[in-house]
C-alpha cells in the first residue's frame, strides 16, 4: 500500500530524524534548495525557518546572473550556477540547459516532526518539453536519499548525459575522505583537502569496482572515527558511477553522486523515463562512526534484511580448487560440520568442462564428467550432516570456450563486430538481451529447484570493457546492471529462502544497489589477516558486519604468502559474517579444536555483533588499533586490540574503549579464546594486573577517557577484550 501523501504548500520544509536536520527551500517555483543539511536544528516555526532561509541566502555577486545564485539538489545553468550541471542532455543539440519550474509538491511520509520524511517535487521545463520528478526523504536512521526520473515529453529523442544530484557542506568541511584499492588490496583510504574546484571520482568499470570513491567523505580539519563533523555521500549503485566534491569561489561546497553513462546509452523517446540510482548522504557530528551507524541503520531496518543468525561457512575454494572429488569433499564436509559449520558451499568447477578457469562459463549443467551421478552424493551427504548447501555461479560471464558461446555468440556483449579483448577468459554475456536473460533464469531457476542449494555465491569477475548491445553495438552497461538486478529479483521471488552472496573477483561488487538483491558481499578474494584488518574496517563504513563475507584461512594466506597464527586469523573474521576458506583435513587436531573454540564463540555473540552498533576508536599508536561492538542498549561489548606492527612504545600505552553508556559501570575482562597476550612481557611471566577473568569495574566514562593499560603483543596478533554492564 502507497504512503499517504498530503500536497504541501510552496515553503520551506524542515525534515528531522535521529540527530539530522534537512531543511528544503521550495518558495517560489524553482528546484528545491537545501539551506541546511546537518546538526537537529530542534523544532522551528513558519517564522523561524523564513529567518534561516533569509540568513542563508547567498548575496548577489552580479556576473553569472542578477540575483543571487541558489543552487539546487539538481542544479542548473538557468539559476546562475556554473560548475557542474544538474542535468546533461540535448535534443539534436538543443535543450542542453533546462529552467524547470515546479508544478506541485507532497509529502508522502512521516509528517511529524522527529520523523524524518519523503517530498515528492514535480517539475517541467515547457520550452525543453521536459518533465522531472524529484524525490528527497530523510529517512528514520537520519540518511538522505534523493533520486531523480526525467521524462521526454517532446517528439524527438532528448539524450541524456548525465544526471547528478547534490547536497551541501559547509565551509568548515576542509578535508575529502574517499578510496582506492585493487584486486586484494579493496578499499584503501586517502584523504585530500577539499580545496577550490572540482574532485571528480569516476569508475567505468561496469560494477561497483575497486578503485571508485565507495563513500566520499567530507569533514573538519583532521575528523577521525570519533571526532570532527561529517558529511559523507554515497551511490546505490553497481554499474558505472561518478561521486564528486566541488567548490566554487563564490561559497557553494557540496557533494554529488549519480549513473556515470556511458555516449549515448540513454536515448528517451516520446515519454519515456530516465530513472538515478538513489543518492545517499549521511551526517556525524562526531566522526565517521556516526556517519556509518546511520547505514547499518538503515539497513537493520529493511523488511528483507536476514534476520537469521549467520551461519558459519565452509566454502571449497581455497580447499580443493577445481579438483572436485567426491571422496575429498565429503572428508572436507565432515571436517566442516566437526567444528561447528553450518553452511558449505561448494565453489567453481561443477559444471560442464569446468576443469580450470578458461572454459565452461555459460554452460550451466552439473558435469557429468566430474558428478556422474549429479550434486545429490555431495548434498545428501552435507544435509544429514546438518549443514546447509551452497553453490558459486557466475552467470553474467561467459568463456569464448563454452557451448553457449559456439551456440550463441551474438549473446556477447561487444561494440560492434569485434570482440572486446579477454579477461579471465571471459567476455560479457549481454543480460538485457531477452534471450539470454531467459536462458540463465531457466537454467538457474531449475538448479534452484533440483537441489537444495540454499546459497548461491554469485560472481562477477571481469571489468566491463567495450559492453554493447548487439547487434547495433549501442553502450550497455546501464540496460546490463538493470537486467542483472531483474534477474536476481526474479531468482528471490521464486526461491525467497535462498541467500545469496555479492561477489566479484572479491569485493569488486559492493554498494547499497546491489545489497538490495543480495544478503551479504564477499569482503576481498584476500584472506590474509592483516591485510583483512583493513579491508574490513572501511568495507564496514557503509556495510554493517552481518552483510560483510569474513573467513578464516590457512595458516599460509594464499594470495600473499604470509603466515599468521589461528588465533589472529579467527579473531580477524570474528567481526563479519564468519566462515572458513582453509583445507580443514590438512588441519592438526589442535588447529581443529581451536577453531572449533572460535566458532563457539562466534556462534555465542553473533547476536551481539550482528545488531550492535560498530565502534573504532581514533588511537594514537600506528601499530595499534581498537575497533569492537556495543550493544544498542549498552549492556554488552566486544573490542579487539589489534597489533598490526611493532610499537615505538614498550611497553604500549593505554588503549580507550568507546561507546559504552558513560554513567553506567562495567567489568572489563579478556574474553577467551582471544585472551592470551602473545607477546614477550608475556613469557616473562609479567601480566598485566587486570588481565585475569575477574577484570576490573569501571565506569564507561573512565573506559572512554582514560582506557586500560593494552598488553604488550607481537606484531600481527589480536587479544578480545569484553565489556559487560553491571546492574
Amino acid at each position: 500500500m502507497a504512503a499517504p501523501s498530503a500536497p504541501l504548500d510552496p515553503g520551506l520544509v524542515h525534515l528531522r530524524a535521529a540527530g539530522v536536520s534537512l531543511v528544503l527551500d521550495l518558495t517560489g517555483d524553482t528546484l528545491p534548495r537545501v539551506p541546511h543539511w546537518g546538526a537537529d536544528l530542534g523544532p522551528l516555526d513558519a517564522a523561524a525557518l523564513e529567518a534561516l532561509r533569509l540568513a542563508r541566502r547567498p548575496q548577489p555577486i552580479g556576473f553569472s546572473v542578477d540575483g543571487p545564485v541558489e543552487v539546487s539538489v539538481l542544479p542548473e545553468q538557468s539559476a546562475g550556477w556554473l560548475g557542474t550541471p544538474g542535468l546533461s542532455g540535448n535534443r539534436a543539440g538543443r535543450d542542453f540547459s533546462t529552467a524547470f519550474r515546479v508544478r506541485d509538491a507532497s509529502l508522502v511520509a512521516g509528517g511529524r516532526d522527529g520523523d524524518g520524511g519523503r517530498v515528492v517535487v514535480r517539475a517541467a521545463d515547457a520550452d525543453a518539453e521536459l518533465e522531472l520528478e524529484l524525490t528527497v526523504e530523510l529517512t528514520a536512521a537520519g540518511l538522505v536519499r534523493q533520486r531523480a526520473a526525467v521524462t521526454n515529453r517532446g517528439a524527438v529523442p532528448f539524450a541524456v548525459d548525465a544526471v547528478s544530484l547534490t547536497l551541501p557542506v559547509p565551509a568548515t568541511a576542509t578535508e575529502l575522505l574517499d578510496f582506492t584499492g585493487h584486486h586484494l588490496r579493496e578499499r584503501s583510504p586517502q584523504r585530500t583537502a577539499f580545496a577550490q574546484g572540482l574532485r571528480m571520482r569516476e569508475n567505468r568499470t561496469g560494477r561497483t569496482g575497486y578503485d571508485s570513491a565507495y563513500l566520499l567523505v567530507a569533514g573538519t580539519g583532521g575528523f577521525g572515527n570519533r571526532s570532527g563533523e561529517v558529511w559523507g555521500v554515497h551511490t546505490a549503485w553497481s554499474g558505472n558511477h561518478r561521486t564528486f566534491a566541488e567548490r566554487t569561489f563564490h561559497s557553494v561546497s557540496l557533494l554529488g553522486a549519480g549513473e556515470l553513462l556511458l555516449s549515448g546509452e540513454v536515448l528517451l523517446g516520446p515519454d519515456e523515463t530516465y530513472s538515478t540510482p538513489w543518492c545517499y548522504g549521511s551526517y556525524g557530528a562526531r566522526g565517521l562512526d556516526e556517519l556509518s551507524a546511520r547505514f547499518h541503520r538503515e539497513l537493520r531496518a529493511r523488511p528483507h534484511h536476514p534476520s537469521t543468525p549467520r551461519p558459519v561457512v565452509v566454502n571449497t575454494w581455497e580447499a580443493v580448487y577445481f579438483d572436485h572429488d567426491l571422496d575429498r569433499l565429503r572428508a572436507l564436509a565432515d571436517a566442516a560440520a566437526a567444528v561447528g559449520a553450518e553452511r558449505f558451499v561448494l565453489d567453481d568447477g561443477w559444471f560442464g568442462s569446468r576443469r580450470d578457469d578458461r572454459r565452461a562459463l555459460g554452460d550451466w549443467y552439473v558435469s557429468d564428467e566430474v558428478w556422474p551421478e549429479g550434486l545429490t552424493p555431495l548434498t545428501d551427504h552435507v544435509t544429514a550432516l546438518g549443514m546447509e548447501f551452497g553453490l558459486w555461479v557466475e552467470p553474467e560471464m561467459i568463456n569464448e570456450d563454452s557451448d553457449l558461446a559456439r551456440a550463441h555468440p551474438d549473446w556477447i556483449m561487444a561494440a560492434g563486430n569485434r570482440l572486446p579483448g579477454a579477461a579471465r577468459s571471459q567476455q560479457v554475456l549481454d543480460l538485457a538481451r531477452p534471450e539470454a536473460y531467459a536462458y540463465l533464469l531457466e537454467r538457474l531457476d531449475t538448479l534452484l529447484s533440483d537441489y537444495p542449494i540454499a546459497y548461491l555465491k554469485w560472481d562477477h569477475n571481469r571489468d566491463l570493457v567495450e559492453a554493447g548491445h548487439r547487434p547495433t553495438g549501442g553502450a550497455g552497461v546501464h540496460g546490463q546492471t538493470l537486467a542483472a538486478y531483474r534477474l536476481l529479483a526474479e531468482l528471490r521471488r521464486r526461491h525467497p529462502s535462498v541467500e545469496i552472496e555479492s561477489c566479484s573477483s572479491g569485493g569488486g561488487r559492493v554498494d547499497l544497489g546491489i545489497l538490495e538483491h543480495t544478503d551479504r558481499v564477499w569482503v576481498s578474494d584476500c584472506i590474509d589477516a592483516l591485510e583483512r584488518q583493513q579491508i574490513q574496517r572501511w568495507t564496514n563504513a557503509l556495510i554493517p558486519l552481518e552483510l560483510m563475507g569474513t573467513h578464516v584461512g590457512s595458516g599460509t594466506a594464499h594470495t600473499t604468502g604470509r603466515r599468521h597464527v589461528l588465533d589472529f586469523r579467527a579473531g580477524t573474521a570474528l567481526f563479519g559474517h564468519f566462515g572458513v576458506e582453509w583445507d580443514l583435513t590438512s588441519a592438526d587436531p589442535g588447529e581443529l579444536t581451536r577453531l572449533g573454540e572460535w566458532i563457539a564463540l562466534y556462534k555465542e555473540l553473533r547476536g551481539l555483533l550482528h545488531t550492535g552498533t560498530a565502534v573504532h576508536a581514533d588511537h594514537p599508536d600506528p601499530a595499534y588499533q581498537v575497533h569492537g561492538v556495543v550493544a544498542e542498549d549498552g549492556s554488552d561489548a566486544l573490542y579487539a586490540l589489534v597489533a598490526t606492527a611493532t610499537s615505538a612504545l614498550y611497553p604500549p600505552g593505554p588503549v580507550v574503549l568507546p561507546g559504552l553508556d558513560p554513567d553506567a559501570a562495567y567489568r572489563v575482562r579478556p574474553q577467551p579464546p582471544g585472551d592470551v597476550p602473545d607477546g614477550n612481557a608475556h613469557h616473562w611471566g609479567a601480566e598485566l594486573p587486570w588481565w585475569t577473568p575477574k577484570g576490573v569495574v569501571l565506569p564507561g566514562r573512565v573506559l572512554a577517557a582514560a582506557g586500560l593499560q593494552a598488553p604488550v603483543l607481537y606484531p600481527e596478533r589480536l587479544v578480545l577484550i569484553r565489556a559487560t554492564r553491571l546492574p
